[in-house]
């Protein structure tokens, strides 16, 4: 009978010093999954009413519930009287590990990280970044997609693309084409000049504001040169530039106006 008392006493022990804690552990455990639950449902509500990109949110949202979730973990952990000291420093050494060796694709992911949240372009635009020219595809998390004019797909790493200079040439609605014609210094300079204004003035894709400009830029050597800039929506750059060219020799060429092309005089002297 002494035996049985001291064998309840010692389940009664061992049930109140382990038994206890692995209650407060599993408590903490199932209040704190539905608060991380609520906390991420509130989370995705706010990221779908803001300007965070569509593809960022889906990681945002991930990184933030397994961030919790493991700070819930380690937190039950503690409850039942394991030490954590080690236990960080085992996850500290793995994760130094892991990213050494993940060092290029951590890059990347940061880099797709800063544009997604920075956006610098978006899908549609047309950019130079990272030494490469074309119309951006797709942004993705470690990779950014473009192509080219004549259907070529690029891959840059955002990594590389998020640390290099970027043009982006649809940023804005409104670009100024930028244009030189060079004429002889035989013809008639203002005749020229007003040529070039009114070819300007008669095209409807040219914005009134800001106003264009037609100026005397430079005396080369063997032609009067015209800096033409007009100003036209970012749409109508290149239309605008193409038949300017062809615009601009039909009505020289119709004007009596020459447009010089580098010539050579080449002299034969015959020795006797």
């Amino acid at each position: 009978m002494e035996i049985f008392d001291k064998g309840t006493d010692y389940m009664s022990q061992y049930a109140i010093e382990y038994g206890v804690p692995l209650l407060k552990a599993i408590a903490i455990l199932v209040i704190g999954i539905w608060i991380i639950k609520a906390i991420r449902r509130g989370v995705r509500n706010s990221l779908s009413k803001s300007n965070v990109d569509e593809s960022l949110r889906p990681f945002l949202i991930s990184l933030l519930y397994n961030s919790l979730l493991i700070l819930l973990i380690l937190t039950a952990l503690s409850t039942l009287g394991v030490q954590m000291t080690s236990f960080v420093a085992i996850i500290g050494a793995a994760g130094l590990a892991i990213g050494l060796s993940l060092q290029g694709t951590l890059q990347n992911f940061a880099g797709g990280v800063i544009l997604l949240t920075l956006r610098p372009f978006k899908v549609g635009d047309y950019i130079d970044g990272a030494g490469y020219s074309g119309t951006v595809q797709s942004i993705q998390i470690f990779q950014t997609l473009l192509l080219t004019p004549d259907n070529k797909k690029i891959v840059i790493p955002n990594g590389k693309l998020s640390n290099d200079g970027i043009v982006n040439y649809s940023a804005e609605d409104k670009r100024r084409v930028d244009m030189v014609f060079g004429i002889g210094y035989g013809d008639d300079i203002k005749k020229a000049k007003d040529i070039l204004v009114r070819l300007c003035q008669e095209d409807e894709r040219v914005l009134e504001e800001p106003a264009f400009r037609v100026d005397v830029s430079s005396l080369g050597d063997s032609s009067v040169n015209f800096n033409v800039r007009p100003w036209v929506q970012t749409s109508d750059y290149w239309n605008v530039f193409w038949d300017f060219q062809e615009k601009v020799k039909l009505t020289f060429d119709k004007e009596g106006i020459s447009i010089p092309f580098p010539q050579r005089d080449v002299h034969i002297y015959n020795e006797k």
